[in-house]
């Protein structure tokens, strides 16, 4: 077996993926079979500098490399082969944020994340002049409210991309996007795969009223969809990738895509009536559309799979980081009495203590919101935990309150699509760390959507891998939902939970509870500066 994958790593018959998530950069190297075969990963984090959540593109480029040279150590230590060549390459990235280039091809600000919250009054006004949803976290309303805030650098703008578009830019000198990921930056037309030619002159014609002088297709970058080559590495981009030199220029890029669209591969989710759920620092739900939602809701962003089918998006910005805050509290318990205990150990025992708990969490009620979160109108965090003198307040039934309140704001948004949209979900793949150990977030995300959860035995490898699917993909005449069925998904093994209707209605009495609690957050934000 190492033999044959050392043959295919020489002879370079391998697809590289590398996603730049919010707290890893991972790359994932696969054979033929979409096997993974090698991993690396580099570990940051974002900052809030002058108002704004960001990654210095130092630390970009650095991890980046970083992560790639990690990958290529395994290898060689794994297969005794120095990998040289790469047939194919995919990138991706969290979704949305704000990248301008100049003419010159230089940042004219910092990258600015998905995770900022600026942007409601553009939001707004956008959603109202399209009647379509217009997120915050899109690059559309991002340019627009740098335009109401009268930024200097606006009219000096002559590219916008997403953080997987600048990317491969700068690997291949080509400007261009998955559709999926272009869709997180601006209303894609169905029937074309492309940008929305009336939205855009529509946008046109507001910001050319106030003194904008671009047209904004002009600044767009062109849109492909799954199976289409979106360029080649170039001499430059291997040596960004690989500064050692090693790495040869040549491979076939895949259309650069999001972690959305990713997350929707990796679980093999790219099908009307399915769905997956990512969940860790942030947490999102994506549901694959049969036909248009009859209403608009600020709740919902309408994006699409890699291959141009419409998905309806509920992205919330909080999940498990305040609740990671509390365990690293019960660590720091455990090493004042000297007891050694791994964090993984401790994880696992915690998460699997909720499952002891009353089921509406004993009455307990907490936010997890380190920033801001739109659905529920938010627009900073404050971590808060409340409970009534008579509460039962134990530890099983913390645990619980953390864990549904870590997916609080994406019931709201779920309950939107599954009981007022009437949308059809089949089954939902879990991925990320909310699902790590073994039944319990699986069980309490079963209880949010009130339908059956699956995890995948291979879903564990995530975007990194999710993008080098797409990469190896170029080479097949298939359709994207077949080539996974077919080729990727094939005989592999997958767990299911469906929580029972008493815990489905302890979920459901919590998010009462959640619900009135809101005016708290609310205070805690007004008044606790």
């Amino acid at each position: 077996m190492k033999s044959q994958i050392a043959k295919e790593i020489r002879s370079g018959n391998v697809s590289l993926g590398i996603e730049l998530g919010s707290t890893r950069i991972k790359a994932v190297l696969i054979d033929s079979k979409n096997v993974s075969i090698a991993q690396g990963d580099f570990e940051w984090e974002n900052k809030l500098v002058d108002g704004y959540w960001t990654y210095s593109l130092i630390e970009i480029w650095n991890g980046i490399s970083v992560c790639y040279t990690n990958l290529k150590r395994q290898v060689k230590s794994e297969y005794d082969v120095n990998l040289t060549n790469i047939k194919n390459i995919g990138i991706s990235a969290m979704m949305h944020g704000y990248i301008v280039l100049d003419e010159n091809d230089e940042l004219l600000v910092p990258f600015r994340t998905w995770r900022n919250t600026n942007q409601e009054q553009a939001s707004t006004f956008l959603s109202e002049l399209y009647n379509y949803p217009m997120p915050q976290r899109f690059s559309n309303a991002h340019i627009y409210q740098a335009i109401l805030n009268q930024e200097e650098h606006v009219n000096q703008i002559t590219h916008q991309t997403t953080l997987a578009g600048y990317i491969h830019y700068r690997l291949t000198g080509e400007k261009v996007l998955g559709v999926g990921e272009a869709s997180g930056m601006f209303p894609i037309d169905l029937n074309t795969k492309d940008f929305n030619q009336d939205f855009i002159q529509k946008f046109n014609d507001v910001v050319h009223k106030k003194g904008i002088t671009w047209d904004y297709q002009d600044l767009l970058p062109k849109v492909l969809v799954a199976g289409e080559n979106a360029g080649v590495l170039t001499e430059e981009g291997a040596k960004l990738l690989d500064p050692s030199g090693d790495l040869q220029p040549g491979s076939n890029l895949c259309p650069p895509e999001g972690d959305a669209g990713t997350g929707m591969v990796a679980t093999n989710s790219v099908a009307k009536k399915t769905g997956n759920v990512s969940a860790g620092t942030s947490v999102f739900a994506m549901i694959v559309l049969e036909d248009d939602l009859k209403a608009v809701h600020p709740e919902i962003d309408l994006v699409t799979t890699p291959s141009g089918n419409l998905v309806g998006m509920v992205h919330c910005n909080n999940c498990t980081s305040n609740l990671n805050s509390w365990i690293n509290l019960f660590d720091q318990v455990t090493e004042l009495f000297g007891i050694e205990v791994s964090k993984n150990e401790l994880y696992t025992k915690l998460f699997k203590k909720a499952l002891e708990s009353d089921k509406d969490a004993g009455g307990l009620l907490s936010y997890e919101y380190l920033s801001g979160e739109h659905i529920t109108g938010f627009e900073e965090g404050r971590p808060l935990f409340v409970m009534n003198a008579d509460s039962n307040f134990n530890l099983a039934n913390f645990m619980r309150c953390g864990l549904y309140s870590s997916l609080g704001a994406l019931k709201i948004g779920l309950d939107i699509l599954l009981k007022e949209e009437q949308v059809k979900l089949e089954k939902i793949y879990g991925h990320g760390g909310f699902f790590k150990t073994e039944e319990v977030g699986q069980r309490i995300m079963s209880q949010a959507t009130n339908s059956p959860v699956s995890i995948m035995d291979n879903a564990g490898e995530g975007g990194a891998w999710g993008i080098a699917i797409l990469a190896s993909y170029q080479d097949s005449s298939k359709t994207l939902d077949d080539y996974l069925n077919e080729e990727v998904f094939h005989g592999s093994y997958e767990t299911t939970i469906m929580a029972t209707e008493e815990e489905i209605n302890g979920f459901e009495m919590f998010m009462s509870r959640y619900q009135q609690g809101l005016a708290i957050e609310r205070a805690a934000v007004d008044n606790l500066k």
